[in-house]
């Protein structure tokens, strides 16, 4: 328990010093890791069933169509962890196709919302050992102690959602090394990715007509003025999805309506009418660059399983 309370604790220290950072810089900027406060993973499981975007119900009708090949891969008695877990509805089809998996860990940065992912799996799986870590994947952290070795079992991380595609190049390499420590130079590791397609079907998934999206992204301010002072008007900034060829990325940013500024916790941001938050990128791409990626940080692709229409991909890495 006092393990889980610092993590928390210093996740608070470490949203502040993001904030006041990346509103600073010219192009402001704050890191999509701070979208899902638990209000912000509700809104995410909102989105994942919205008309527009195909890439929750794309992943899931791979990972049941290919279920039992994907589970072959992973062995039997696997140690599943999975990062950046969420409610973790696409692990349960993994999980119950899985040859007597011994552990299941999902690891996810909101705590209260991991107790609810693990209160239902626990009720759903009561044969399997669920055990969860409060930690940003996204950052340097050990797995405890109680984690079993590599010899009881094979370690397998699960990353779904194309959630790899959030992170930048340096992130990317970063996680892939941290994930094969996690794992061991036995373990494996299977991930979903988006790949890129028409700017028809891109945009609407990050700009939908309900305006999910929007609340999803608007309430990172929200959790601002509540968690660090702030007085955002969220009304004075509105949602916008973009293209970026460069990165090959769809972006999000919050774009204020006018000029005007901002106090938080004692700190005053000014904005022009028209200048932008950054606050996600959604990097999409063509199976050989991921491959070629997943290849320099220590990983090989064994298998890589896709829909009829290559809107996306699941690849099994070892």
């Amino acid at each position: 328990m006092l393990d889980v309370l610092h993590n928390r604790v210093g996740q608070a220290d470490a949203f502040r010093a993001d904030v006041l950072s990346g509103l600073l810089q010219q192009q402001k900027t704050l890191p999509a890791r701070w979208l899902y406060d638990d209000r912000g993973s509700e809104l995410f499981e909102l989105i994942t069933g919205l008309p527009e975007y195909y890439l929750t119900r794309t992943e899931t009708a791979i990972l049941n169509t290919r279920a039992q090949e994907i589970a072959r891969f992973c062995g039997e008695r696997a140690i599943m962890l999975e990062y950046g877990a969420g409610a973790g509805i696409k692990t349960e089809i993994l999980i119950h196709a899985l040859a007597s998996p011994r552990l299941y860990v999902p690891i996810d940065i909101a705590g209260d919302f991991l107790d609810q992912t693990v209160t239902r799996f626990r009720r759903r799986f009561p044969n399997l050992l669920t055990k969860s870590i409060v930690a940003d994947f996204t950052a340097d952290f050990d797995l405890p102690s109680w984690m079993p070795t590599h010899h009881n079992g094979l370690r397998v991380a699960f990353f779904p959602g194309s959630t790899i595609g959030n992170l930048n190049a340096a992130e990317v390499a970063g996680f892939l090394q941290r994930v094969r420590r996690h794992v061991g130079g036995d373990g494996r590791m299977v991930v979903g990715v988006d790949m890129r397609k028409d700017l028809r079907i891109l945009i609407p998934a990050y700009a939908d007509a309900a305006g999910i999206t929007a609340q999803f992204n608007l309430n990172l301010l929200r959790r601002i003025n509540r968690e660090l002072a702030g007085n955002f008007v969220l009304d004075a900034f509105r949602h916008e999805a973009r293209w970026n060829e460069t990165e090959s990325a769809i972006e999000m940013h919050l774009v204020s309506g006018v000029r005007q500024k901002v106090m938080i916790g004692g700190n005053r941001f000014a904005f022009e009418a028209g200048e932008s938050i950054h606050t996600e990128s959604s990097r999409k791409y063509a199976p050989a660059a991921f491959e070629a990626i997943a290849l320099e940080k220590g990983w090989r692709v064994g298998h890589r399983w896709t829909d009829r229409a290559g809107l996306f991909s699941v690849f099994g890495l070892e």
